[in-house]
């Protein structure tokens, strides 16, 4: 079974691809029954329906390949709650040799564009159902009608002031760049901080005008809105809510320039006391930018982006004291309880996710700086709107221009490529329960029949809401077998999942997969050759990481040891007591290896990382696909020489040589290690030398395919260029497997690392000798 193929069809990867009909059968799989799920997962043909979908009446489910149609009485049957519903006057013209999109058996995924209010049905889509474009063929809608004007999404940019000059000039012509690339119906606000936290009126066309805020004070919702002054108008029954005027979120059509303006007038306040860091109130920052969008109503999505470069020294959300004899919390710290201001302003982002949730608002950091600035404790608001996070050393960088101009890119017809506002909805079968789901993402607290009272990560629903997601989005969802199960053996099972989602400055949408899986007999075979073993890895990293947030990292590894042990126990072929004798099988043979990886990787072990790399990490392993993930947990290392093409070679010490160049893929950093042998003959300058034409090219290859791999990636990863023997190569020495240490027998010639930790030779014999035990 290819589950690469499966996935490029569905967008979906199942730890396991065969269910066993009972409960307790399913639980004692070790690794529990999950979907890494990619909602908007780009495919080479996705159907675009231009007509609202067929919901069943009873469930809920959108009509899919697996109903069941007459196409006499147009009656079709729900594969999930076998409710009979009558097709819509709309499908009157349907018959055997005139089917509607969703019925073909080959789109288990379809998308409908929804239009303006993503409630009006297309006219012209009552009797052709043929009328089926592909998405470069995308119709153009409007997302918000807001006082008879087509308005969104809206933007608040957040600037820090505290940057030094050389940096700020560069964070204004990027932001310049970006309001030159946004549709005119976008809404746009700018807040400026440093001790002080400054929104700019941008309406108010006779100077330059702003509302003030002390950056030690709290607000909450409703101050902030008295305070600028922002009004509720009451809605009456039968109109249109209007928004109340007000000039701090005006339409870039109407304020291009005072928005230019206001930009170009920032001034950098860096100057500070000697001996103290700058004062800055980061997060009134946030609350009061979070608050002018609650107050002006934006309903089409939005989004606040942080541009900072130093820790919050004040107000709420402060992570350190300005005086520079106060050094800023380490992990430590943290774990002893003797980071004053961490636990206060970790519940203060969590009061303002809950915000960002509820108005549907996603909260983007772009933190440039040499010190920390307070990525750990934003994490949360961060991560659960769905928003972007980046960690640089300086905004004068690729990294940061990259990032920025990459969120703001446009598709073929040149509409906004940003997916904002979005939900996504589970409807099962009615054996399947849902557990949670681990992601960038909201429980929205929804329950109903197929909702497990057990609940993993964001759980108690089968509704979940996402501030903002890209096509490379993905999120872990899990699910059990209920305890009334009365499916039979080979018998199908499905699930379907619907995405609805504003697209830019464009319209509704809604994307709807549906997937079937069988059921098997309890100890039946097929469940282990189902089993995914690059899935599973990926939904094992985000259980370890989820329980790192409240457990220290020994306590996590031991969990993972003790899971992987009665794995190998279960699934292995051996005979009791004989580790020699052990074996898994194709399909499960690399799983203890991604285990080996991962409990060493630095997600769990945070050894010579700050808090805020950390959450860094944890962030994008935690929305990263499957693929992305296993490259961060077990980097991929490639070897070039003379002997032939690059190929694929051990992360191993072994895998060093001196006569070859090694191109490292870690996801965050990009490592091209030259061997001694390399290093001399490009200091002899033979790449330059016409009759060494093979050398040069040699040297070439690695960098080439290093380029590509940072083009294609967002964030940006470090690139690193570094010989053996040198400071630099610890970026490689550090995650390769230490076959050949100090203790080793020592073979001259040979690279060796100096570490006690365990290789993974002998992590896999420790696991043969513990799972034959039974």
């Amino acid at each position: 079974m290819d589950f690469v193929e499966l996935e490029a069809i569905e967008g979906l990867r199942w730890s396991w691809n065969s269910w066993p009909i009972s409960k307790s059968e399913s639980s004692a799989l070790i690794i529990p029954l999950s979907i890494m799920s990619n909602p908007l997962m780009q495919f080479n043909e996705l159907p675009i329906l231009n007509y609202d979908p067929v919901i069943c009446s009873q469930c809920g489910a959108v009509l899919n390949p697996y109903a069941r149609v007459d196409y006499v009485s147009r009656i079709w049957n729900c594969p999930f709650c076998y409710r009979k519903n009558p097709f819509p006057r709309s499908y009157l013209g349907i018959n055997e040799n005139n089917v509607p999109a969703e019925l073909f058996p080959t789109y288990s995924t379809v998308e409908y564009h929804l239009g303006k209010k993503g409630l009006i049905q297309n006219p012209n889509s009552s009797s052709n159902f043929g009328n089926v474009s592909m998405l470069s063929k995308m119709p153009s809608f409007s997302s918000l009608d807001w006082a008879g004007y087509v308005l969104g999404p809206a933007f608040v940019f957040v600037v820090d002031a505290c940057t030094s000059d050389e940096e700020l000039r560069v964070v204004k012509n990027e932001l310049l760049h970006v309001i030159a690339q946004l549709p005119e119906t976008a809404l746009v606000g700018l807040v400026v901080f440093d001790s002080m936290v400054r929104v700019h009126d941008l309406g108010f066309g006779e100077c330059c005008r702003v509302v003030m805020f002390h950056g030690e004070r709290e607000l909450s919702s409703e101050q902030t809105k008295q305070l600028l002054g922002i009004h509720h108008v009451k809605y009456q029954a039968g109109k249109v809510p209007m928004a109340p005027k007000q000039g701090f979120l005006i339409p870039l059509s109407e304020g291009e320039f005072s928005i230019t303006s206001a930009i170009e007038d920032i001034q950098s306040s860096a100057q500070v006391m000697q001996g103290h860091r700058p004062f800055r109130a980061t997060g009134v920052a946030v609350s009061v930018a979070v608050g002018l969008l609650e107050g002006c109503l934006v309903s089409a999505g939005s989004r606040i982006m942080i541009f900072t470069s130093g820790p919050a020294t004040i107000g709420p959300g402060m992570i350190v004291s300005s005086d520079l004899g106060n050094a800023i919390r380490n992990h430590r710290d943290i774990g002893n309880g003797y980071a004053a201001y961490y636990k206060k302003s970790s519940e203060f982002y969590k009061q303002i996710s809950i915000r960002l949730s509820n108005s549907s608002i996603a909260l983007d950091l772009f933190a440039c700086s040499l010190d920390q600035v307070g990525a750990a404790e934003l994490r949360a608001p961060v991560e659960s709107s769905g928003g972007f996070m980046m960690l640089t050393e300086s905004f004068d960088s690729d990294q940061f221009r990259k990032c920025l101009r990459h969120i703001f890119s446009h598709d073929e017809a040149g509409n906004l490529k940003m997916c904002l506002d979005a939900t996504v909805e589970i409807v099962t079968t009615k054996d399947v329960k849902i557990c949670g789901a681990l992601g960038p993402c909201v429980s929205l607290q929804k329950k109903n029949g197929s909702v497990s009272d057990k609940e993993i990560g964001e759980g108690g629903t089968y509704t979940w809401k996402l501030g903002a997601l890209t096509n490379k989005t993905c999120i872990a969802f899990f699910f059990e077998v209920g305890d009334e199960q009365k499916a039979q053996p080979s018998s199908a099972f499905f699930i379907q999942f619907i995405t609805h989602y504003r697209y830019g400055n464009t319209g509704i949408r809604k994307r709807v997969t549906t997937a079937a899986r069988r059921w098997v007999g309890n100890h039946s075979p097929e469940i282990a050759a189902g089993f995914d073993q690059e899935a599973a890895a990926s939904v094992m990293a985000r259980l370890a990481i989820h329980r790192a947030e409240s457990n220290f990292s020994q306590d996590v590894v031991r969990w993972l040891d003790k899971c992987l042990i009665r794995f190998a126990s279960k699934f292995g072929d051996y005979i009791q007591e004989d580790p020699s004798s052990f074996r898994l099988a194709t399909n499960l043979s690399l799983f203890p290896q991604f285990m080996y990886y991962l409990r060493r990787s630095q997600f769990i072990d945070v050894f010579n990382s700050t808090p805020d790399e950390a959450a860094f990490f944890r962030l994008l392993l935690n929305r990263e696909g499957v693929v992305g993930s296993l490259i961060m947990v077990q980097p991929t290392l490639f070897q070039y020489s003379f002997e032939g093409p690059p190929i694929p070679v051990l992360l191993d010490i072994c895998s060093v040589s001196p006569d070859v160049i090694l191109l490292f893929d870690s996801y965050f950093y990009v490592v091209i290690h030259y061997g001694s042998k390399i290093v001399q003959w490009r200091k002899l300058g033979y790449d330059k030398d016409p009759s060494h034409d093979s050398f040069r090219k040699l040297l070439e290859a690695p960098e080439i395919d290093a380029e590509q791999l940072v083009s294609e990636r967002i964030p940006v990863p470090k690139l690193i260029k570094c010989d053996q023997h040198s400071s630099q190569a610890r970026f490689l020495l550090a995650k390769l497997n230490p076959s050949v240490t100090h203790n080793s027998t020592y073979t001259e010639g040979k690279e060796l690392i100096f570490t006690d930790e365990l290789s993974l030779q002998v992590f896999i014999e420790h696991l043969q000798t513990l799972a034959v035990q039974g």
